[in-house]
């Protein structure tokens, strides 16, 4: 989109901002970021929304229970790509699906992809690092909860889900009698409802991406993150934990760590620590799991994680 940059650009310059200025940087970086992203977002929730509109939970949770062994992960994990953006949101559909008794390896599947990878994160990703890049993430994200999955499952980790989960009862079902209207109607609530919640994480996320991408000095960036600093996955992923945001609010944080310098691998992994082990989830998730189960959760997305973007900086 790069006549959107030119048009914002050509914009700032009529009105008297000075383009060459770390200001006049910033604010066509805030500008064209939040546009862009927002645009995309609009038509990505819209699209995929509908899709979904043919997977209500009840439906969904059908498909999975006819299903055993690593393809029910898989499939499990595939389905997480077309759910909400968020890990938060992630979380009520997780709860649903254990109550309704489904494998719990197969659930932590769903729960682990459902944010890390989705459709929207895909073309994102695409229009800002390449499609070479964008599609070995979501494979190496699927490739993480089908795994944490199956380990989960292994350990039968049943115990230590909180008993009121057990008690919950089934997942409610969506008629199932929507036509063409509906479902459009149903895509257009969503992109409302879901702009909404994430707006202020787009704004907030561009705002930090275009402070470090006109005022951090490349080289500290360089120093901290790049090649020459043997531990900068770790580092970004240990970073990330704490930090709220969804894939649409991460991605221009990494895209200004990227073009200061900033190794590939280092800000993928940054992405993935924010979008799937951000605090507030981890405390909900509390609310439904027990410790030792939030643990090993938290230690195999750690591993994949770390695991990823060392890959990725060996092969980029």
């Amino acid at each position: 989109m790069e006549w959107l940059d030119e048009l914002i650009g050509k914009g700032l310059s009529a009105v008297g901002v000075d383009m060459e200025s770390r200001v006049g940087g910033s604010v066509q970086f805030f500008l064209y970021d939040v546009t862009k992203i927002t645009l995309l977002l609009c038509v990505l929730i819209f699209t995929i929304s509908f899709i979904q509109s043919f997977f209500p939970p009840e439906r969904t949770k059908k498909i999975l229970g006819e299903h055993r062994g690593i393809w029910a992960n898989v499939l499990a994990a595939l389905l997480g790509t077309v759910t909400p953006f968020c890990s938060c949101s992630s979380i009520p559909l997780f709860i649903g699906f254990t109550s309704a008794g489904l494998p719990i390896g197969v659930t932590f599947s769903f729960l682990i992809s459902s944010p890390m990878v989705d459709l929207g994160s895909l073309i994102l990703l695409m229009s800002v690092f390449g499609a070479k890049t964008a599609l070995l993430y979501v494979i190496l994200g699927l490739i993480i909860a089908v795994i944490g999955g199956l380990i989960i499952d292994k350990m039968k980790m049943e115990d230590y889900i909180e008993e009121y989960i057990k008690k919950v009862g089934n997942v409610n079902s969506v008629s199932p009698g929507l036509n063409v209207k509906d479902r459009l109607d149903f895509a257009g609530e969503q992109v409302c409802s879901t702009l909404k919640k994430v707006f202020p994480y787009i704004l907030a996320g561009v705002g930090i991406g275009a402070v470090i991408h006109n005022w951090i000095p490349e080289s500290f960036i360089v120093t901290v993150l790049g090649s020459k600093n043997a531990f900068s996955v770790i580092l970004a992923t240990l970073v990330g934990i704490p930090m709220y945001a969804d894939i649409f609010g991460t991605i221009p944080v990494a895209e200004a760590l990227y073009t200061k310098g900033a190794e590939l691998g280092t800000v993928l992994s940054f992405m993935m620590a924010v979008t799937t082990l951000s605090l507030p989830s981890l405390i909900m998730l509390r609310k439904a799991i027990k410790r030792r189960l939030l643990a090993l959760f938290v230690g195999i997305c750690t591993v994949g994680i770390i695991i990823t973007g060392y890959l990725f900086n060996y092969i980029f």
